[in-house]
């Protein structure tokens, strides 16, 4: 199972269903039950036609001769919106429960909410169909299973926060899963510039020292701590660990990495405190 896939699929996923969570708590607030109809034909046009994109990005894919170049700029891809949603998160998702309410109490027609639904739904479904192009091109059947996976566990912990009414801080959850996604995004970022480096070695072009190897750990490819490897290959999806790499990846991976933790770390302000307001006012007096 790809760990990559799995995390990307249960964030993505969970802020899906939070989303439409808030929606029909909020028609059931305000006595507008019958519309949650509604909400679910939306949900559910908004699953199918990211399905459909991503078999079609597939079929795209495989038409391609150029893999490398491919599975560069889809990697690139990936890290672009990847990181807007990690820092649209931090900057903006605090509000997002009010926002949602107040595109909702000015959406009455049914086909309108219908359409907001699909919007709200569509946009998780299609960074998740951008995600997981990336992994896909390297292990579709450990991606599917991460895919799976990832749905699964944040529809339990839906049900469990909406459902059965188990507290969690969804802050520190997105501030601490940004963190974790902002090495998943670090390690794209390499593997992209990776293969857009062999992607034109073939093509004759020569990017000089950035195409030399930066270093070479030597570990054999049949070793469980080779990034192919059973142990490598989670460290490889998480923090882009790989047993060599050019300078150009290097420089575009690490620099990516501190630049992006530096943006997060600052639009979360600090990390979230554990000791409760009340104790903190005390203390203050």
């Amino acid at each position: 199972m790809s760990v990559g896939a799995f995390l990307i699929t249960f964030r993505e996923a969970l802020e899906a269903a939070i989303i439409v969570a808030i929606i029909i708590a909020y028609l059931r607030r305000t006595g507008r039950e019958r519309q949650i109809k509604d909400v679910w034909i939306g949900t559910a046009l908004s699953i199918g036609v990211s399905a459909l994109l991503g078999i079609g990005i597939l079929k795209f894919y495989g038409g391609l001769g150029e893999k490398e170049l491919f599975e560069g700029i889809a990697s690139y891809l990936a890290v672009i919106v990847l990181t807007s949603m990690i820092y649209w998160m931090a900057t903006k998702g605090r509000n997002i429960k009010a926002e949602i309410e107040s595109k909702v109490s000015q959406t009455i027609a049914p086909l309108a909410l219908i359409g907001f639904t699909f919007i709200v739904v569509f946009r998780e479904g299609l960074e998740t169909v951008l995600f997981l192009t990336p992994f896909m091109t390297q292990s579709p059947g450990g991606t599917l299973l991460g895919l799976a996976a990832g749905l699964a566990g944040a529809l339990l912990l839906a049900y469990l926060i909406y459902g059965v009414g188990m507290r969690i801080n969804l802050r520190k959850f997105f501030y601490y899963s940004s963190i974790l996604l902002v090495f998943v995004a670090a390690g794209l970022a390499g593997y992209g510039t990776h293969e857009l480096i062999e992607w034109g070695e073939e093509e004759g072009f020569s990017l000089g020292v950035l195409e030399e190897t930066a270093y070479d750990l030597g570990i054999p490819s049949d070793s469980l701590w080779h990034h192919n490897g059973a142990v490598g290959s989670v460290f490889a999806v998480l923090f882009g660990y790989s047993t060599s790499m050019e300078w150009g990846r290097v420089i575009v991976q690490f620099g990516y990495l501190i630049v992006a933790l530096y943006l997060v770390l600052r639009a979360y302000g600090k990390e979230p405190s554990m000791r409760p307001k009340k104790a903190r006012s005390r203390s203050a007096s």
